[in-house]
Order: C-alpha cells, then sequence, then structure tokens
C-alpha cells in the first residue's frame, strides 16, 4: 500500500481554479454548458460528491482534457481517503495459494 502524507487535490478544486476562475465561468454557466444541475456542480466544487464517469465525460469535452484525467484524479483521492481509516481492511490477509498465482 502506497500512503501519501498530502491529501490529493479533489477534481473541484481544479475545476474551480483551472478552468473557471482563467476563464470567468460562474457555475450556472458552467453547470448550464455540462447540461447539469448548478446544485450537483456545486457540490463538486465543494468536495461534496464525487466525479462520475459520465460528469468525467462532460469535463473532457468542455475542458479538451480526457475522462481519464478527472477520473484518475478521483481515485486517487478516494483512495487517499480509505487509507485514513483503514479499520476496514487491516485484518484481511493474503488468500493461501495466492502468491503462487501471481508467479
Amino acid at each position: 500500500m502506497h500512503t501519501t502524507t498530502r491529501k490529493p487535490t479533489h477534481p473541484g478544486e481544479i475545476i474551480k481554479y483551472d478552468y473557471m476562475e482563467p476563464l470567468s465561468l460562474t457555475v450556472t454557466a458552467l453547470a448550464a454548458h455540462l447540461g447539469v444541475s448548478r446544485k450537483h456542480l456545486s457540490q463538486v466544487l465543494h468536495e461534496k460528491t464525487s466525479i462520475s464517469p459520465v460528469m468525467a465525460l462532460r469535463l473532457s469535452r468542455a475542458f479538451n482534457t480526457t475522462p481519464d484525467l478527472w477520473l484518475n484524479l478521483q481515485r486517487k483521492r478516494d483512495l487517499w481517503e480509505a487509507e485514513q481509516n483503514p479499520a476496514g481492511f487491516l485484518d484481511v490477509t493474503p488468500l493461501p495459494g495466492i502468491s503462487e498465482l501471481s508467479k
């Protein structure tokens, strides 16, 4: 397991500072352009909800990026958050015989 000490940046923060601010976009304008509700986009920007595959596709088209960019940012954030509360997985051990399969 690879643990980083710094919390990975949420995709909403990147949308805000790397796209909305330089382009002088409002939440309302960007939500309309993406075809999502203002409330949903606001939840993404305030890090209250995750980027879904559909949202990743919308963002990639609007910002001329790839959906993988947005999904990887979200994945890194989600894994980091899960690692901060390891109680749910620390007692899991490799299955007997699994090392022979990975050769």
